[in-house]
């Protein structure tokens, strides 16, 4: 059932200091968004960070394709309303944009002339320590779409819902406690009534020994379950894992990226970070795994209870987390039909697949160059950490690779079922660090305890800059991009056989999804940042870019010697073929 949207007509009015603002919009339908539509959603919208609850960042819309991506032009822009990293993921629906930023200001936008409809401006609590304060700058897909509602996770760790049609909050509820440094730096997944949220800031002091995945009800944010990282009782390996640390000296694990979920196995798939302190030596759990840290968890999505895991990483001392997206595929493996968790887990750029219900190993790949793991078991996919480049002494340097920014970091991998290939952006570098002892740390401020000596690229490396596409049956390479500036947006691949990414040197890029080749290029105001992403309005599809401020530009190292932009701030840029122009 349609049901009308009409924003009240008068000036910009600001409501309250947290609140909406109202702009000039006529009768408008909006749909309420079910839970069939967010299974199969139309390809005309994009309902949550991936589209698809699978998270293959995949769209069928073919109308802009191999033969015409040439004719692109800009529709419209917008600028954003706060200032940070540009990480935003735009979602649309019934020809509405919804943008999620910084500091988790939220906007209603027309999706075909890039008009305000409304904002919302959240306010928050003043935090204790710069860290915590950083979470608040580095807002990535932070919105979901459910019903007439717009699911929001916030900085100050709650869990909201604005009225669609109206920026007006309709309930809230505070998932975590702000104030001992929780947050929410990435947004909801929300399937089957449900919204799952993945908490960040297990690593801020006041964090120890608990940090969670949950489940609420999605027509109020009643909570239904939670799951400790942190602590499993259930599972004697993960007490032995930690060497004797007691569950109040613990931090890390943190499920800090978006989730996948799978209606048949009716599973949610959660990625999780590294142990902190960083190095082992400070930590004091000695040559143990540390559960769950850099492990994927496959949790039955109406009890929160553990159906299985794997660890990507055992004995991290690089803080070289695996928190990223896990997406879920059928492909065909040794001649049978299979459903893999495919992923590239963690900043050192190793791919995997595992099975979907079981957790059983199937392949492993190496991308970008890295030094931290030494093996992996071919039957079992036991990963062995690198023991020559774990610190024994405080102090001392010591090289590993990927630096901690990456490898990969936060930039989501994509999918295409017409190429059947997996798509990942990474970065070619390496990172001195020197491990730090235990002592007194801020409020507010994180556990890492290391001394930082500065970044390099790879070894043989011609730039930092990589793009690789992989088979999602066995992992075999199909093709790699190389190139002297990072890519430092996540890839949207579509029905045109095309995959859009940007990079540092602020070119946003269209490239042919099984050769990898350069169709269509065009230059911004800064670094390409956020996630592309495409829709269709009335017949037209549009491709939404966003620029603006990134941490990852590695101008210091880059050759040719690429300098950030001065930057006057964040913005989306819509494209559109030169036909469809009005």
């Amino acid at each position: 059932m349609k049901r009308y949207f009409s924003a009240c007509a008068v000036s910009l009015i600001a409501l309250a200091v947290s609140g909406p603002l109202w702009a000039q919009d006529a009768g408008r339908d909006y749909e309420p968004v079910t839970d069939e539509m967010i299974l199969d959603p139309d390809p005309a919208d994009w309902l949550q960070w991936r589209r698809t609850v699978n998270n293959w960042g995949h769209s069928p819309l073919d109308q802009i394709n191999h033969d015409n991506v040439g004719d692109l032009e800009l529709a419209w822009s917008w600028a954003m309303g706060e200032v940070g990293q540009q990480e935003v993921v735009p979602i649309v629906h019934d020809g509405i944009m919804f943008l999620g930023t910084n500091n988790n200001y939220v906007e209603a936008i027309d999706a075909e002339t890039g008009d305000l409809i409304w904002s919302y401006t959240h306010e928050r609590p003043e935090f204790e320590g710069g860290y915590h304060n950083n979470q608040a700058m580095r807002q990535k897909n932070s919105i979901a779409l459910y019903g007439d509602s717009v699911i929001l996770t916030t900085v100050d760790a709650k869990l909201m819902a604005l009225n669609a049609m109206t920026g007006q909050v309709e309930w809230e509820v505070q998932v975590n406690d702000w104030e001992k440094g929780y947050s929410f730096t990435a947004g909801p997944l929300v399937a089957d009534g449900k919204v799952f949220t993945g908490t960040s800031g297990c690593s801020i002091v006041g964090t120890a020994g608990a940090c969670y995945i949950t489940a609420h009800d999605a027509t109020n944010g009643e909570e239904l379950w939670r799951f400790n990282t942190l602590a499993d009782e259930s599972n004697p390996a993960f007490e032995e894992s930690w060497g004797g640390i007691p569950q109040e000296n613990r931090w890390g694990a943190s499920p800090w990226a978006t989730g996948s979920y799978d209606p048949e196995l009716d599973m949610v798939y959660y990625g999780t970070g590294m142990p902190i302190p960083y190095a082992e030596i400070t930590r004091g759990t000695g040559d143990n795994d540390v559960l769950y840290t850099n492990s994927t968890l496959a949790i039955h999505a109406d009890t929160g209870e553990l159906a299985w895991y794997f660890q990507h990483l055992p004995r991290d001392n690089w803080d070289l987390d695996s928190p990223f997206e896990r997406m879920i595929v059928e492909t065909e493996v040794d001649g049978e039909m299979r459903k893999l968790v495919v992923t590239t887990p963690g900043k050192n750029g190793i791919t995997f697949g595992l099975d979907a219900e079981t957790g059983e190993f199937v392949w492993a790949e190496e991308t970008i160059y890295q030094n931290v793991v030494s093996g992996i078991d071919e039957e079992t996919g036991r990963v062995t950490a690198n023991t020559e480049i774990i610190p024994t002494e405080f102090g001392e340097p010591y090289t590993f690779c990927p630096a901690i920014a990456g490898g990969r970091l936060w930039q989501a991998t994509a999918y295409s079922p017409d190429s059947e290939l997996f798509y990942l952006p990474a970065g070619n570098t390496c990172q001195t660090i020197a491990a730090r002892e235990m002592d007194e740390v801020s409020p507010g401020s994180a556990m890492g305890l290391i001394q930082g000596f500065g970044n390099s690229i790879a070894p043989d490396a011609t730039g930092i800059g990589a793009l690789h596409a992989l088979n999602v049956s066995d992992g075999e390479s199909a093709f790699a991009v190389q190139q002297g500036p990072r890519f430092t947006s996540s890839v949207l691949a579509t029905g045109g056989r095309l995959l859009f990414v940007g990079d540092a040197n602020r070119y946003v890029k269209a490239l042919d999804d099984t050769t990898g080749e350069t169709l269509w290029q065009h230059r911004l105001q800064a670094p390409i940042g956020g996630t592309p992403v495409t829709y269709e309005v009335d017949g037209t599809q549009y491709v939404v870019i966003a620029a603006g401020q990134s941490n990852q530009t590695d101008a210091g190292i880059t050759p040719g010697g690429l300098t950030n932009p001065r930057l006057g701030g964040n913005s989306i840029h819509v494209f559109r073929l030169r036909n469809q122009a009005e």
